[in-house]
């Protein structure tokens, strides 16, 4: 059986771009790349994977708008708990609501999850998750004192979402840049992959500073129809002469010659864009349809279209995939314990239900799945909320996960603690390069090449035998 996409009658949208005849043409070509973006650079001669035959793909699910990621991984330990419940009042989660993890090697320490992430429970107490504690941006390694005496330099725009959100997506916390380190990670290996046309970097967030490299740009998906293609293009219904128009006149523009350089460029990006299309488009729709069910939403349709997409790897010519998908809403200055509950229940379900699909593909090991979110929040209430704070927890999912751990050191949460700066806000202990590196080192990246795509890392770690944090089979 072939996976269905979706069924919606024609939209407005549609209809009118077929009732006009200035949708033909130069317009329609513009429009359609600047949601395509399907072609990739040309493969660069220094990755290290070339003699792996073994298929690998990250999933990055950005949090953005800043999770409070403390009411999401909690202590258990009576006195631990007391301290935690102290600093976060009224936003603190009873007790016995908490879903009980039981980590290894935490030296008698107990933990729990938010009561929305019963799937999260489950696969980390099989060893199939694992957190990061108290990691975030960081320049050089930070101290109290340091960071209220100004003797350290601090991640550029601290705590603004728009500085800090790039710089999760950057790995350069002292500089502003639109170059990514999941497209510098695609700039590198690209040469795994034998198909010109469709990126290394699949997209379901639309276009993203993650997946942007020096030479690579991402493939945007639909999540409920994959690539969305040019409007009205290839469609043979007799009856409809405006697409049948579109078609030819799309056709002979891109199966023309040019001479002058730039009409070349650009119909050649056009070229790349149809012929992705029409590749990825035939492929997914080759891929029997999964067993596993996927939610009705945003959210779950995002990870199904990535589970189609790594399952048709091989039709694609794909040894690496890389994927971004863009779960916002996170900013809770206002109603924080009823919004993250059904937020964290939404991307709860749509992990477990993921998880289950490359179990099912037989892929769980060939596939790590990770969570980004430009900051964690206060500790302390602003009411009914939080604000923006700095350090804070993360996941990271997959069979290749050495999980059942929390790793860094899970922080005390009273206040006035050795690394808390006011208002609940928590210096990290880990610095996001790191979590950052050890992904790619997993992926294929040279231990050699890490510097280049994280300048500030060997403030932290020196690339070597040993991985930087340790939470996956590197």
């Amino acid at each position: 059986m072939k996976i269905r996409f979706s069924d919606n009658p024609i939209s407005r949208r549609k209809f009118f771009g077929q009732a006009s005849c200035a949708a033909i043409g130069v317009s329609t070509l513009y429009s359609s790349l600047v949601n395509l973006k399907a072609f990739s650079a040309a493969a660069l001669a220094n990755s290290t994977t070339a003699g792996d035959p073994e298929y690998k793909a990250l999933v990055c699910v950005f949090m953005s708008g800043g999770n409070d990621s403390f009411n999401m991984l909690m202590p258990r330990s009576t006195s631990e708990y007391n301290e935690y419940a102290t600093t976060r009042s009224n936003l603190a989660i009873p007790l016995n609501d908490m879903l009980p993890i039981f980590p290894d090697a935490a030296g008698g320490r107990l933990f729990g999850l938010h009561p929305s992430m019963t799937r999260s429970q489950q696969l980390f107490n099989e060893g199939k998750m694992a957190f990061i504690s108290n990691v975030g941006t960081l320049v050089e390694p930070t101290t109290r004192e340091q960071y209220w005496q100004g003797q350290v330099e601090l991640p550029l725009g601290l705590y603004s979402h728009s500085d800090q959100g790039q710089q999760w997506m950057t790995g350069l916390p002292n500089e502003r840049s639109a170059t990514g380190w999941g497209g510098k990670v695609a700039d590198l290996i690209n040469d795994m992959n034998n198909n010109p046309n469709i990126s290394m970097n699949l997209s379901l967030g639309g276009t993203n500073i993650f997946q942007t490299g020096r030479e690579t740009i991402e493939f945007a998906l639909d999540p409920y129809n994959g690539s969305s293609g040019i409007y009205g293009y290839g469609d043979h219904d007799e009856w409809n002469v405006f697409d049948r128009m579109r078609t030819q006149a799309i056709n002979s523009m891109v199966d023309s010659e040019y001479q002058n350089m730039f009409q070349k460029t650009y119909i050649d990006v056009v070229r790349r864009s149809r012929d992705g299309h029409l590749q990825f488009q035939e492929a997914i729709g080759n891929v029997p349809e999964l067993q596993t069910q996927f939610t009705d939403n945003y959210l779950s349709r995002s990870f199904q279209m990535a589970a189609y997409s790594i399952a048709a790897h091989e039709s694609l010519g794909m040894k690496r995939q890389i994927f971004f998908i863009d779960y916002g809403g996170w900013d809770h200055h206002d109603e924080i314990l009823n919004n993250q509950s059904a937020m964290l229940y939404e991307l709860d379900t749509a992990l477990g239900e993921f998880a289950d699909a490359m179990a099912e593909l037989g892929l769980g090991k060939q596939v790590t799945t990770f969570s980004l979110s430009e900051f964690s929040r206060t500790l302390t209430s602003n009411g009914n909320g939080t604000d923006h704070a700095w350090g804070g927890n993360v996941m990271v999912m997959g069979e290749d996960v050495i999980g059942k751990r929390i790793y860094g050191e899970y922080p005390t949460l009273a206040l006035e603690s050795s690394m808390e700066v006011g208002s609940g806000v928590l210096i990290p202990q880990v610095s996001a390069d790191e979590y950052f590196a050890e992904l790619a080192l997993w992926f294929g990246v040279s231990p050699s090449e890490l510097s280049n795509i994280f300048p500030t890392l060997t403030n932290f770690y020196q690339p070597g035998a040993n991985p930087p944090i340790g939470f996956l089979n590197v």
